[in-house]
């Protein structure tokens, strides 16, 4: 259904993991994910135990659970993350495409 038809082994999956009141439910959709050959890498907060594998990389957080400061922390590595995906890309970070479809002046 929906994205998860999109996983094979040819689609990398990135999740994070917060130690919250959701982990066992995130851990049961990684599982869907490695059921269907997908490649996952998880950012993880410090204390927040997955096992690791050939095709599961776990990045761990500075800390255990970062409580309230944990939506933050994520958000900045995941924006890490795609900056530097797309240098190795080539795309231009500065000009992002089609944002005047979605800005409007007046």
């Amino acid at each position: 259904h929906g994205p998860l038809a999109l996983v094979d082994k040819d689609m990398p999956v990135i999740t994070i993991a917060p130690n919250d009141q959701l982990i066992e439910k995130l851990k049961s959709n990684l599982q869907e994910v490695r059921a269907r050959g997908g490649e996952l890498y998880v950012f993880a907060d410090g204390d927040v135990h997955i096992e690791e594998s050939a095709f599961v990389h776990v990045i761990k957080l500075p800390g255990g659970s970062n409580g309230a400061l944990s939506p933050i922390l994520h958000t900045v590595t995941l924006q890490l993350l795609s900056y530097h995906a797309a240098l190795q890309k080539g795309t231009d970070v500065d000009k992002p495409r089609n944002l005047a479809k979605s800005v409007t002046v007046e």
